[in-house]
């Protein structure tokens, strides 16, 4: 009879494998960064609530800190590097403005880690106790991540295009929340359970609002590319109301996107 621990680390590598194509399903949307030397309306959020929560996760993965749980921080550790990427472009493209907001939430995420790996390594000294305590923040943290979205999908509805809300992202979501909650399940471990499970449902609402405004969001551009009108590349959002502006000229970052 299989054993629960060998369908675990099963589930584990999968989740491992659904897990680095979520970090890479950005791809096309940073080599569009890159073509046109603008971030435009990409908000560079969900990337950092990625880069702090893959942070916490490694720490929680430790064997100091939780034991056996190298399908954790192996997978998170390969997302720090793949968001310092997306991170970096954002360095290269955006205003000042926006260069510097990106520059210093990136460094309150590590000072915040380095405080914490430091804490609870001094001050709790068995593993069951800084898995409680480092778990409860990688809830925290993990449930940010998925939430992120959440400004994007107001925007969608608001303007019935999910131009900016990219599909494969939203899918790698789901199938990741899944495959990381079956993990939980196996071998109860409610730290992974609580914000996979969230994230799941986080990214069942994307789709259905993918499913919902993709046929108008394919009017809407075949409406413009007919008039010749601008799309929402080249509108900056500002307290709920858009106004035109040329992205290219005026060299608008991220500070005029999708908050």
């Amino acid at each position: 009879m299989v054993s629960a621990n060998l369908v675990r680390t099963v589930v584990g590598i999968i989740g491992n494998v659904i897990s680095l194509l979520l970090f890479l399903s950005p791809v096309p949307t940073f080599v569009q960064i890159w073509r046109k030397k603008s971030v435009e309306q990409f908000s560079p959020a969900p990337y950092l609530a990625t880069l702090i929560n893959c942070m916490v996760w490694v720490l929680y993965g430790l064997p100091v800190v939780h034991p056996n749980s190298t399908l954790v921080w192996t997978i998170n550790g390969t997302g720090i590097a793949i968001e310092m990427v997306y991170l970096l472009l954002f360095l290269l493209y955006s205003d000042k403005k926006g260069r510097f907001k990106v520059l210093l939430i990136v460094l309150v995420e590590v000072i915040f880690i380095a405080l914490a790996a430091t804490l609870v390594l001094t001050l709790a000294h068995t593993t069951r106790k800084r898995t409680a305590i480092v778990g409860i923040v990688a809830v925290v943290f993990n449930t940010m991540m998925y939430a992120s979205p959440l400004s994007v999908m107001k925007t969608v509805i608001t303007t019935k295009s999910v131009e900016y809300m990219p599909f494969y992202v939203s899918l790698a979501s789901f199938a990741n929340g899944v495959a990381w909650s079956a993990y939980a399940l196996i071998k109860f471990d409610p730290f992974i359970l609580v914000p996979n499970g969230t994230g799941t449902l986080f990214a069942v609402a994307q789709l259905i609002l993918y499913a919902v405004y993709y046929r108008s969001t394919q009017r809407q551009i075949a409406a413009r590319q007919a008039k010749g009108d601008v799309g929402l590349s080249e509108m900056v959002i500002v307290n709920g109301s858009s106004t035109k502006t040329n992205s290219s000229r005026n060299g608008l970052g991220s500070e005029g996107g999708l908050k």
